[in-house]
């Protein structure tokens, strides 16, 4: 059979091989376009909702940097209108904000950053201050309950009755307080200095007069419109189980002239005197002249029992324990009570009304200036537990 293909001609445009694609690809062009705006169009709705956002933050803080009224807080410009204002020319315009204006308060309370550069300085300067436990106050008063005997416990059954158990002990601690206070001075010309730091130098001045005082008083103080040092504590030599609450142990040295023939074996058990508890953060308490006998000290085989700080910045150690110097302790005497070993952040409580007053006088001392400061500080034996001490008897 002839089979025959009948000739065809091609003329014209060239026919395509696949004629679908063409609108394949114009419909994945359309989508490509249409995907990119939406893309496009979320990001503008992230861009709005994270810039209000900032804006909502900048407002944040640009509030919380904003003085309150009344002096709640501090500002630069409260400080300076302080400084420049009260502190050296005597103007009160310019301190409206701040608390504290009161004239039976003696003055105008110093702003808190002033404040703080005060307590900075006090805490490097004061011993006993930089050991023991400090509670800021409102009032002139202060009383903390102090538990001096645990609950009782017991062990029962699953099913046997709870028995009522005994009211633990307390006793209540009101340190006395006084009115501490400084009165440094500086002449016209100095206040009339624009270089002239007075923030700086009130600071340091007020703080050193304070430490000075409070120094003496946190150890010696009678009580009497004045803390309460924690040598006029009564003491005994019974132990912590027995010893009445309030009185201080006390271990003696075996010669009314020193530290006797084996001064470390005593130093040994002063230490041991104190519980565990307690010895964990406890320092030693002396003055130089005493640090100096001490230092001397040694074991059986020529070994120093006073060793210096390894690290710049570390106490000296004695026996392991730090060193602290205090310049109102005793010097080493018969009956006397010249070294001390506690843990002065359980023992020994400062409680002080925040607030520094001020009071400017141009008058007393021409033509020098007077900054009469004034603060209530108190301070008591808290836990008598936590302090021991070494007294020179036979």
């Amino acid at each position: 059979m002839d089979i025959s293909i009948p000739n065809q001609t091609l003329t014209g445009a060239a026919i395509p091989a696949n004629p679908l694609r063409t609108g394949d690809t114009a419909e994945q062009s359309f989508d490509i376009v249409a995907r990119q705006d939406k893309v496009e169009a979320r990001v503008d709705t992230l861009r709005t909702d994270v810039d209000e956002v900032k804006a909502r933050m900048d407002k944040m803080g640009r509030a919380a940097t904003r003085p309150a009224i009344s002096g709640a807080s501090d500002s630069g410009a409260e400080v300076k209108g302080f400084v420049d204002g009260y502190l050296r020319r005597g103007s009160t315009a310019e301190i409206k904000s701040i608390s504290g204006q009161v004239p039976s308060d003696g003055g105008y309370a110093v702003p808190r950053t002033i404040d703080a550069m005060i307590a900075r300085e006090l805490q490097e300067i004061s011993p006993i201050r930089s050991l023991a436990q400090v509670v800021q106050t409102g009032t002139a008063g202060y009383r903390k309950l102090v538990a001096t005997g645990g609950t009782a416990s017991g062990w029962v059954s699953e099913t046997a009755g709870r028995p009522e158990t005994d009211a633990p002990n307390f006793a209540e601690i009101a340190p006395p307080t006084g009115e501490l206070y400084a009165n440094p001075a500086a002449s016209q010309a100095m206040l009339d200095d624009a270089g002239f730091d007075l923030e700086s130098w009130l600071a340091s001045e007020i703080a050193m007069e304070f430490a000075r005082a409070e120094g003496a008083a946190f150890v010696n103080g009678t009580g009497i419109n004045m803390p309460e040092g924690f040598l006029q504590a009564p003491v005994g030599t019974a132990g912590d189980d027995v010893r009445t609450f309030g009185t201080l142990q006390y271990v003696g040295t075996g010669d009314d002239a020193g530290l006797g023939i084996d001064p470390d074996d005593r130093l040994i058990d002063l230490i041991h005197t104190m519980k565990s508890g307690h010895r964990q953060g406890a320092s030693f308490v002396m003055n130089s002249t005493t640090l100096a006998e001490v230092r001397k000290l040694k074991t059986a085989d020529g070994a120093f029992l006073w060793q210096p700080g390894m690290v710049d910045g570390q106490p000296d150690r004695l026996l392991g324990y730090p060193v602290v110097e205090a310049e109102d302790m005793p010097d080493i005497a018969n009956g006397a009570y010249p070294i001390a070993f506690g843990n002065f952040r359980h023992g020994y409580l400062i409680a002080e009304r925040s607030a520094t007053q001020v009071l400017r006088d141009p008058y007393t001392n021409k033509p020098f200036v007077h900054f009469y400061a004034t603060k209530r500080v108190g301070g008591q034996v808290l836990d008598s537990a936590a302090i021991k001490l070494l007294k020179i008897e036979l």
